[in-house]
């Protein structure tokens, strides 16, 4: 079925929120600072005598806006049919549109018909994110056996602690840029988490599995709590509550980590190329202006030094021009 029109809906009020009120939408400051929203805004759509109000939270880039996503995205919030990274039940629909956030407000409002209320979310979000944001995404995980709602994206200790409430969430290192992916699996044993995490540097990785390895006691058996983990280049693999070392490598081996070079790969970035041509141009009047001040700058203190010199240090040869000094030859007959 296509997508109904949204050309009847219109924006009608818009306005600011303090972080502070996000405890009013189904949201926690804490999470929303971790992920770097300062601030939100408030809109209210029309559509006839039908009201609907839209939180948006910017966040810094299109990574935390997903992560946003994730980590408040839960089993009971399906797909919404047609629309990308868009999850919604019969209250609330969650959105990630580039760097920001989107919480739409379902209410109670019965006018509002199923119908309206996805021509809505096209108005506002449309159908998809830009292209270009979603280059920055990570990855999905391995969508097989995987629990529908579990995956989350996590770049902080707070939103940790709430998603592995049993795990030492100190050990994983966001303080030195860990990103950590982890969603549940259903296995022959049950239930188990699947946590992928990413470090800027192997080195960086290879000393935090150590730290794993020894503080958590990796792959050595204790029945039901054994934690199973591996490191590949600047990866770290664990999994929880996998009963026995077989299952724990058949979601492990799901991963293939490999290294390569590309010379041709685009910069990704959220700016226009005109933007950027812009940009580059000021950077280069910029660094103009300031290298003929300094030249000025240059002239101006090496004609006040020999001005100094002379009035000052009179014997110094300095304060003295060229033109200025008599040459004596003392000939004698």
């Amino acid at each position: 079925m296509p997508l109904m029109p949204a050309a009847n809906w219109r924006l009608v009020e818009s306005g600011p929120l303090p972080l502070s009120a996000v405890s009013n939408y189904g949201g926690d400051p804490a999470i929303e600072q971790e992920y770097g929203v300062k601030a939100l805004e408030l809109r209210t759509y029309q559509l006839g005598k039908t009201r609907a109000q839209v939180v948006v939270e910017p966040a810094p880039d299109a990574t935390s806006a997903y992560g946003l996503l994730t980590f408040y995205a839960t089993p009971a919030m399906l797909p919404k049919k047609g629309i990308d990274l868009a999850y919604g039940d019969v209250n609330s629909v969650l959105m990630a549109r580039g760097r920001s956030f989107l919480r739409f407000l379902r209410g109670k409002d019965e006018a509002l018909t199923e119908d309206d209320y996805l021509a809505l979310l096209v108005f506002v979000g449309g159908t998809k994110p830009a292209a270009d944001p979603l280059t920055t995404l990570p990855l999905l995980l391995p969508a097989k056996d995987l629990t529908p709602g579990s995956e989350k994206y996590l770049l902080g200790l707070e939103a940790a602690k709430r998603a592995l409430p049993a795990f030492r969430t100190d050990l994983i290192g966001f303080e030195q840029g860990a990103e950590v992916q982890l969603g549940q699996y259903q296995t022959a044993k049950g239930l188990s988490t699947l946590m992928a995490i990413s470090y800027p540097t192997p080195e960086i990785a290879r000393v935090r599995f150590g730290a794993l390895t020894n503080l958590l006691a990796l792959n050595q058996e204790r029945g039901a709590d054994t934690l199973y983990g591996r490191r590949r280049r600047s990866f770290v693999f664990l999994v929880l509550h996998a009963g026995n070392p077989e299952t724990a490598s058949l979601l492990m081996d799901q991963f293939r980590v490999s290294l390569g070079v590309s010379w041709d790969e685009r910069y990704v970035t959220e700016r226009s190329f005109t933007l950027q041509l812009i940009q580059m141009i000021l950077a280069i009047l910029i660094l103009t202006v300031f290298l003929i001040a300094g030249g000025v700058v240059a002239g101006i203190l090496f004609f006040l030094s020999r001005r100094i010199a002379a009035k000052f240090f009179p014997d110094l040869q300095w304060g003295h021009p060229d033109d200025d000094q008599l040459i004596r030859l003392n000939l004698r007959t």
